[in-house]
Parts: structure tokens; C-alpha cells; sequence
């Protein structure tokens, strides 16, 4: 597969809440227990939902059945595969949720992360300054005041899905990267010198999943960039 897989799910989609006990019948024991923790109905939905997803879609590329992958968490929270299956390929796979939407991001052989945010969120105005860089707090705080609210979330999914792909989460400091975006480009990372990457091997892109949803995606080159596929579906229901 020469190219990264995103695919999206809306949580509140009739067909997709008419399937819950179906793909609640893939998790594991353990995961089980899991979503019966939440103590919100709705973050309960999305944890079925994701990993249904992401199960349904790594059986499109190896010969296993959805309930068969077992997943592992990794030291800081990015759920991977326990194992890769005999003749399966590398297949790489991110999750991600936010109010009304899961998506997962596939690739083979590169590292890959994904965020999604709803972008009706309330935030403290302080945000950027405690999480962006300087720089872009600078060009954040240099638009018109209602443009930043979006413009936040540009940032804020791209900052995410850089940690996510590197799976380190918090333990990279957020400060020390810096996006540049550009209309009509591709946003571009840099890095302070203190943090240890280099910025011409990652390929950033954007989307809109829908008009509430704003979506980013982080991969490593290996190469020439990959084209990026994103489609909405309803995950399936193995028969």
C-alpha cells in the first residue's frame, strides 16, 4: 500500500450507533471492561467505535479477522499492535477521537500519527501561550481576532499528530517545535535544537472531515511523499 489510509466515523451516525453491540463484540475482555468504565455514554462510544474501526480496517490488508488483532498500549497511552501476524505486512495504525468523530491512519512501514478536533470547543484564551512556540504564538496572535479560534486548531492538530506519529505524547515538549503554515503548501516543521529530528523527513497534511471536524496527519518520508486517502464510512460488521 504506497499510500496512508484515513478513515473517519461519526459516532452519532444512526447505522454506526445501531451496530455498537456488533463491534463491541470485537474488543477483548479486557477492552470490554474498559469502555463499561467511562463514566460518560458518549467517551464509552468512541473507544468502541476506534477500535472497531481500527480493526476492521487493519483485516483489509492482512488475513485476520477483526477480532483476532490484539493491541497493546504503548509507554505513553498510543494504542500498537501486540504483534505483527505471520506474512502480514508493517502496517502501521494511529487513532484519534474528538466530540462526534473517530478516524484511524494506516500506512505500511512509517511511522504515522493522526488528530482530530472539534473545532466548537470552548478554550481559555492562555492556551497557545502554554503549549505553542513562540513563533506560533506570534502568528496565532497576529490574525484577526476571529480567525484565531480555527487557526488554533490548525496548530493544535498538527502538534498532536507529530507526537502521536513519534509516540511519545507529552514527553516531547510542545514549545520546542514550531509548524509554519502556508496557503497553498503543505505545513513544514521545525525544531529547536534541543529536540532531535530532522524536519525534511516528515510530511504534514489537513483536512476537513467535516464543517465542525479539523484533521491532521503526520508521516515519516522513507521517500517521495505518500498520497494521503481519507473516506467516511461505517465500520463493518463481520458476518
Amino acid at each position: 500500500m504506497d499510500k496512508v489510509l484515513v478513515w473517519t466515523a461519526r459516532t452519532e451516525a444512526r447505522e454506526v450507533q445501531d451496530r455498537l453491540p456488533s463491534y463491541q463484540r470485537l474488543l477483548t475482555d479486557d477492552e470490554k471492561q474498559r469502555a463499561q468504565r467511562f463514566a460518560q455514554r458518549d467517551d464509552a462510544t468512541r473507544f468502541i467505535v476506534g477500535r472497531a474501526l481500527a480493526r476492521t480496517m487493519l483485516s483489509r490488508f492482512a488475513d485476520v479477522s477483526p477480532e483476532a488483532w490484539e493491541f497493546v498500549i504503548g509507554e505513553h497511552g498510543r494504542p500498537e499492535l501486540a504483534r505483527r501476524p505471520p506474512g502480514a505486512p508493517d502496517l502501521r495504525f494511529n487513532l484519534t477521537h474528538t466530540t462526534g468523530m473517530v478516524a484511524c491512519a494506516l500506512t505500511i512501514g512509517r511511522e504515522v500519527g493522526v488528530d482530530i478536533e472539534h473545532i466548537n470547543r470552548r478554550l481559555s484564551y492562555e492556551v497557545p501561550e502554554r503549549f505553542f512556540s513562540p513563533q506560533e504564538v506570534a502568528d496565532l496572535r497576529a490574525l484577526p481576532d476571529a480567525d484565531q479560534p480555527t487557526v488554533f486548531f490548525d496548530y493544535w492538530t498538527l502538534k498532536e499528530a507529530y507526537i502521536k506519529a513519534r509516540g511519545l505524547g507529552l514527553a516531547l515538549p510542545l514549545r520546542q517545535f514550531t509548524f509554519m503554515r502556508s496557503d497553498g503548501h503543505a505545513p513544514s516543521i521545525a525544531f529547536a535544537p534541543e529536540l532531535h529530528d530532522d524536519a525534511d523527513s516528515w510530511q504534514f497534511a489537513q483536512f476537513w472531515p467535516s464543517a465542525d471536524h479539523r484533521m491532521a496527519v503526520a508521516v515519516r518520508r522513507t521517500g517521495a511523499d505518500l498520497p494521503i486517502d481519507v473516506e467516511e464510512i461505517v465500520p463493518e460488521v463481520p458476518a
